[in-house]
Protein backbone atom coordinates (compact mmCIF):
# COMPACT_ATOMS: atom_id res chain seq x y z
CA UNK A 1 0.00 0.00 0.00
CA UNK A 2 2.84 2.08 -1.36
CA UNK A 3 0.38 5.09 -1.85
CA UNK A 4 -1.20 4.98 1.22
CA UNK A 5 -4.50 3.56 -0.55
CA UNK A 6 -5.41 0.51 -1.87
CA UNK A 7 -7.79 0.20 -5.03
CA UNK A 8 -11.74 -0.50 -3.71
CA UNK A 9 -11.73 2.55 -1.67
CA UNK A 10 -14.71 5.09 -1.98
CA UNK A 11 -15.40 8.90 -0.97
CA UNK A 12 -18.59 10.67 -1.31
CA UNK A 13 -19.90 14.01 -0.47
CA UNK A 14 -23.62 15.41 -0.96
CA UNK A 15 -24.82 18.84 -1.52
CA UNK A 16 -27.96 20.30 -2.67
CA UNK A 17 -27.45 23.44 -5.34
CA UNK A 18 -28.58 26.82 -4.45
CA UNK A 19 -29.80 29.92 -6.31
CA UNK A 20 -26.21 30.85 -4.62
CA UNK A 21 -24.00 28.55 -5.74
CA UNK A 22 -24.89 29.22 -9.50
CA UNK A 23 -24.29 32.87 -8.62
CA UNK A 24 -21.03 32.61 -6.77
CA UNK A 25 -19.99 29.99 -9.92
CA UNK A 26 -20.70 32.75 -12.68
CA UNK A 27 -18.73 34.90 -10.36
CA UNK A 28 -15.72 33.00 -9.67
CA UNK A 29 -15.94 32.02 -13.51
CA UNK A 30 -16.69 34.55 -15.09
CA UNK A 31 -19.57 32.74 -17.09
CA UNK A 32 -22.56 34.36 -16.91
CA UNK A 33 -24.34 32.99 -19.70
CA UNK A 34 -28.01 33.49 -19.05
CA UNK A 35 -28.83 30.14 -19.12
CA UNK A 36 -27.40 30.12 -15.36
CA UNK A 37 -28.44 33.76 -14.42
CA UNK A 38 -31.09 35.18 -15.95
CA UNK A 39 -34.44 32.98 -14.84
CA UNK A 40 -36.97 34.65 -17.77
CA UNK A 41 -34.22 33.76 -20.52
CA UNK A 42 -33.84 29.79 -19.09
CA UNK A 43 -37.66 30.03 -18.71
CA UNK A 44 -38.05 30.12 -22.50
CA UNK A 45 -35.45 27.35 -23.18
CA UNK A 46 -36.11 24.19 -23.64
CA UNK A 47 -34.91 23.37 -20.29
CA UNK A 48 -37.88 25.58 -19.04
CA UNK A 49 -35.34 26.80 -15.80
CA UNK A 50 -31.67 28.29 -15.44
CA UNK A 51 -29.29 24.88 -15.59
CA UNK A 52 -26.08 24.75 -13.54
CA UNK A 53 -22.90 25.13 -14.67
CA UNK A 54 -21.02 22.09 -15.56
CA UNK A 55 -17.67 23.26 -13.43
CA UNK A 56 -19.85 23.41 -10.35
CA UNK A 57 -21.12 20.19 -10.87
CA UNK A 58 -17.61 18.51 -11.53
CA UNK A 59 -16.60 21.18 -8.66
CA UNK A 60 -18.34 18.77 -6.26
CA UNK A 61 -15.74 15.89 -6.73
CA UNK A 62 -12.86 18.11 -5.66
CA UNK A 63 -14.35 17.49 -2.33
CA UNK A 64 -13.76 13.41 -2.65
CA UNK A 65 -10.81 13.91 -4.29
CA UNK A 66 -9.36 15.96 -1.38
CA UNK A 67 -10.91 13.23 1.43
CA UNK A 68 -9.27 10.56 -0.63
CA UNK A 69 -6.13 12.35 -0.69
CA UNK A 70 -6.13 12.73 3.19
CA UNK A 71 -7.04 9.34 3.84
CA UNK A 72 -3.81 8.17 1.89
CA UNK A 73 -1.77 10.61 3.72
CA UNK A 74 -3.41 8.76 7.49
CA UNK A 75 -2.89 5.47 5.90
CA UNK A 76 1.09 6.72 5.21
CA UNK A 77 1.36 7.74 1.67
CA UNK A 78 4.58 10.36 1.05
CA UNK A 79 4.26 13.73 -0.85
CA UNK A 80 1.70 16.37 -1.77
CA UNK A 81 -1.38 14.99 -3.71
CA UNK A 82 -2.62 16.53 -6.41
CA UNK A 83 -5.11 16.39 -8.98
CA UNK A 84 -3.69 15.94 -12.72
CA UNK A 85 -6.88 16.06 -13.98
CA UNK A 86 -10.20 14.81 -14.85
CA UNK A 87 -10.53 12.86 -18.24
CA UNK A 88 -13.65 11.79 -20.25
CA UNK A 89 -15.94 14.27 -18.63
CA UNK A 90 -19.34 13.98 -19.67
CA UNK A 91 -22.63 16.11 -18.56
CA UNK A 92 -25.48 13.46 -18.97
CA UNK A 93 -28.36 15.69 -17.47
CA UNK A 94 -28.85 19.10 -16.71
CA UNK A 95 -29.15 20.19 -12.72
CA UNK A 96 -31.27 22.39 -11.72
CA UNK A 97 -31.50 24.75 -8.46
CA UNK A 98 -32.57 22.33 -5.49
CA UNK A 99 -31.50 19.37 -7.06
CA UNK A 100 -29.43 17.55 -4.80
CA UNK A 101 -26.52 15.89 -5.60
CA UNK A 102 -24.53 13.50 -4.59
CA UNK A 103 -20.54 13.00 -5.93
CA UNK A 104 -19.05 9.70 -5.91
CA UNK A 105 -15.19 9.00 -6.28
CA UNK A 106 -14.24 5.47 -6.09
CA UNK A 107 -10.16 4.55 -6.63
CA UNK A 108 -9.86 1.22 -9.59
CA UNK A 109 -6.09 1.45 -9.65
CA UNK A 110 -2.97 2.24 -7.93
CA UNK A 111 0.36 2.53 -10.09
CA UNK A 112 3.07 2.97 -7.32
CA UNK A 113 5.68 3.16 -9.62
CA UNK A 114 4.85 6.74 -11.21
CA UNK A 115 3.01 7.46 -7.39
CA UNK A 116 -0.54 7.50 -9.23
CA UNK A 117 -4.04 6.43 -8.51
CA UNK A 118 -7.19 6.50 -11.00
CA UNK A 119 -10.93 7.07 -10.18
CA UNK A 120 -14.10 6.31 -11.97
CA UNK A 121 -16.57 9.43 -10.72
CA UNK A 122 -20.20 10.40 -10.57
CA UNK A 123 -22.29 12.96 -9.68
CA UNK A 124 -25.96 11.49 -9.04
CA UNK A 125 -29.19 13.37 -8.63
CA UNK A 126 -31.54 12.49 -5.60
CA UNK A 127 -33.29 10.62 -7.53
CA UNK A 128 -30.82 8.29 -9.26
CA UNK A 129 -29.92 10.48 -12.53
CA UNK A 130 -26.41 10.79 -13.74
CA UNK A 131 -25.53 14.18 -14.03
CA UNK A 132 -21.79 13.54 -14.92
CA UNK A 133 -19.20 10.69 -15.21
CA UNK A 134 -15.36 10.93 -15.40
CA UNK A 135 -12.28 9.49 -14.70
CA UNK A 136 -9.70 11.37 -12.03
CA UNK A 137 -6.10 11.03 -11.65
CA UNK A 138 -4.36 11.81 -8.62
CA UNK A 139 -0.51 11.90 -8.21
CA UNK A 140 1.80 12.12 -5.18
CA UNK A 141 4.33 14.74 -5.52
CA UNK A 142 7.21 13.67 -3.49
CA UNK A 143 9.86 15.87 -4.91
CA UNK A 144 10.43 19.52 -4.20
CA UNK A 145 9.55 21.96 -7.39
Amino acid sequence: MILGIEAGATESFTKPVTERDLLLTAEITGDHDPLHVDEAYAARTAYGQRIAHGALVLGLLSSTASRIAHRAIAGGAEGVPVSLGYDRVRFLAPVFVGDVLTAHYSVESIDPARGRSEAACEVVKADGTRCLVARHILKWVTESR
